[in-house]
């Protein structure tokens, strides 16, 4: 196979790729330097089609925001809200399984459970919600709490690391997202989310629930105060984590909005550097089978692009997100499975609706 390459640094990362050898800190580098966009992505979409074909993913899906109180008012964060605070809310189990039955004719595979940090809460709200999703959703996979919620759960009953996981996972609890990450480095951690855990111990919560056999997804936030040296950094610390446990099912980049935040003045990620994530990603993340363009937050048209530049998954239905709704996201608060399908056929690809672990179905 043969590129031309107009930055011909792209040409030893692409004989890298082909030999199968692990590219390097400076590689990776390269990737978020060059603007030689078209070299990059075809570097990136040989890899994909070597990994999946003509393939594209999606799964019907639906989330459960279930609290936007929060006590860790992270600097990014447009969600949430104090106790007291106008928009503040927290849904009971009641109300919980009354959205689950609104849609109960809808064939949802996936409930995707996060929320913000609620002192409110009891650690048997949590096995409750687990036990209701469960029970009114038997055959849909819980994909639920990130690994602050995880660390905010063990300390909230007062049981290892090792002993809530076990609880949850008791209770339902058969996945988990990848969120918490942002970018895994102390001084943006420190300036950006100072109450969050940092990132030694979101990798010990990840490396304790991979062993603990369940699967977890990745994710990086781009496109605020980080280098593109810490872009790298963060996803080499995928890599090797992953080298460690084999846990991580997906890896997802997530586009940073700033509207309604403490650091509104950051303006949105462009076209290019969000393709150059997912392409990087794809590149850099070798042990990784499946790369998600979250459609959320990059738009369905460009979602569509990315399919080229190395994703080969587009999440799915999405039911309901209000995360990044909160801070000003444009797109659709959900998709139906026809406009999925739609927006993958367009593209060029075999829409494949899938489960959580990656089993298609039918």
């Amino acid at each position: 196979m043969e590129i031309f390459f107009i930055d011909k640094r792209l040409e030893s990362i692409f004989s890298k790729v082909l030999k199968g050898s692990r590219l390097s800190k400076e590689d990776g580098i390269c990737i978020y330097e060059t603007h030689d966009l078209i070299g990059l992505g075809q570097i990136a979409n040989h890899v994909r089609r070597s990994l999946h074909g003509n393939k594209a993913f999606y799964i019907y899906n639906q989330h459960l925001n279930y609290t936007n109180i929060c006590k860790n008012r992270c600097r990014f964060c447009a969600y949430a809200r104090d106790r007291k605070e106008k928009g503040a809310y927290t849904w009971s189990i009641k109300e919980i399984e009354k959205r689950l039955l609104e849609r109960i004719d809808e064939p949802v595979n996936e409930l995707h459970i996060v929320g913000g940090l609620n002192e409110a809460l009891k650690f048997e709200y949590f096995i409750d919600l687990l036990k209701t999703v469960k029970r009114v959703r038997p055959n849909a996979t819980i994909k639920a709490f990130t690994s602050v919620e995880i660390d905010y759960l063990s300390n909230l009953a007062g049981l290892s690391l090792e002993e809530t996981i076990q609880r949850l996972k008791d209770a339902g609890l058969e996945m988990m997202p990848g969120g918490g990450a942002e970018i895994l480095n102390s001084r943006i951690h420190e300036e950006l989310f100072p109450r969050k855990i940092g990132h030694e111990r979101w990798l010990e919560i990840v490396r304790a629930v991979h062993k603990a056999d369940i699967k977890t997804n990745a994710t990086m936030l781009y496109g605020h105060i980080e280098t593109i040296e810490e872009r790298v950094d963060h996803l080499i610390t995928l890599r090797e984590l992953q080298d460690e446990t084999g846990g991580f099912s997906a890896f997802i980049p997530l586009a940073f909005h700033s509207e309604n935040t403490q650091i509104s003045h950051i303006p949105p990620t462009t076209a290019m550097d969000d393709l150059k994530n997912v392409a990087a990603a794809r590149l850099m993340l070798d042990n990784f089978d499946h790369i998600k363009a979250y459609w959320v937050m990059i738009g369905e048209k460009l979602a569509q692009v990315a399919l080229s530049f190395g994703a080969d998954d587009l999440d799915g239905t999405i039911i309901e997100e209000r995360i990044t709704h909160m801070a000003g996201a444009k797109s659709a608060i959900g998709l139906t499975k026809d406009q999925m399908e739609d927006m993958i056929a367009k593209a060029g690809f075999e829409p494949v609706e899938r489960d959580s672990f990656y089993h298609p179905i039918n």
